[in-house]
């Protein structure tokens, strides 16, 4: 079976680094791609496929909602 492929969103870059290493270490998902930004989500949503997205609703440069 394949493992639910990840994008994470969040701009505090210590904290979307232990996510990503709990996520993957802990829960077996695969982290398919990061982004620290609303607009780098955006642009990682076109070019990486993902099936979950983990999404900080207060982003610096948008709202997670956007």
């Amino acid at each position: 079976m394949a493992k639910t492929r990840l994008l994470i969103v969040e701009d505090q870059r210590l904290f979307l680094e232990l996510l990503a290493g709990l996520c993957e270490r802990d829960f077996g998902f695969t982290v398919a791609a990061t982004a620290t930004s609303g607009e780098e989500a955006v642009c990682r949503t076109r070019e990486t496929s993902f099936d979950v997205v983990l999404l900080d609703l207060n982003l610096p440069d948008m709202d997670g909602i956007d």
